[in-house]
């Protein structure tokens, strides 16, 4: 049997690759993937603004909500709709329904300056509650409230499709978790849920408006911030 010895150097044969696939296309120009990640960002972004524009108007469709009737404006979430880390706060309070955003003011302040100091942009993550309202009087949502709107919370999870959550007070640990103990007995730890057929990481820490209230909780907030930077750093994300 001889065998045929293959030119590496020759041209490709034209014709014979039209026979073999006519789609065949060939440029001296080189491929520019950096263009190809970017276009497939920007289709994977406005999927995810018109399915969270469909779940914002089925939460406002909810009836006989009190919740719905006595706020101003529907919260839904805030940030970097294509970022690897979500975080989930408990509910807007009056400045927040006002202006229809997550985590305003003082708390705001607050937040920022804590995920910079493991240098996370507030910008680059992206933001929203575990109820969409806000309760009279800024009072703590009630486990039947919890309840009802965790289904559009995981919902929402599945449409981020994030690979960290953060849920910031006992509200959010509820909503997403189910737990309902002390929250002092369940950060700091990561666990992990599923949804949407997908295992997320996750790990409960103070809400920054608690921390607001009780400024010697801030230590155990730190503790809870380096695990975040150092899951970042295990996960290879980029953020």
């Amino acid at each position: 049997m001889t065998k045929k010895i293959l030119n590496q150097n020759s041209k490709y044969d034209q014709s014979f690759l039209n026979k073999v696939e006519p789609k065949f296309e060939f440029s001296n120009k080189p491929i520019n993937r950096l263009k190809i990640v970017k276009e497939n960002s920007n289709q994977n972004k406005s999927e995810k603004e018109e399915r969270i524009l469909s779940l914002k108007k089925k939460i406002n469709s909810i009836e006989d909500c009190n919740l719905r009737n006595n706020s101003k404006n529907l919260v839904m979430g805030d940030g970097d709709i294509n970022s690897p880390i979500m975080l989930i706060g408990e509910a807007p309070d009056k400045k927040e329904d006002l202006e229809a955003k997550t985590f305003c003011g003082d708390v705001g302040v607050l937040l920022s300056k804590m995920l910079l100091a493991i240098k996370i942009k507030r910008e680059k993550v992206y933001s929203t509650y575990s109820i969409n309202f806000r309760p009279p009087n800024d009072r703590k949502p009630t486990t039947q409230e919890i309840k009802r709107y965790s289904i559009f919370l995981k919902e929402h999870i599945s449409i981020i499709d994030p690979k960290i959550l953060i849920l910031m007070g006992s509200t959010a640990m509820e909503a997403v978790t189910g737990l309902n103990n002390q929250i002092s007995n369940e950060r700091g730890n990561w666990k992990e849920i599923i949804i949407g057929n997908k295992t997320i990481p996750l790990i409960i820490t103070f809400n920054p408006s608690y921390l607001i209230r009780y400024p010697d909780k801030k230590k155990f907030s730190w503790e809870d911030l380096k695990k975040i930077r150092k899951k970042v750093e295990d996960l290879n994300i980029t953020i």
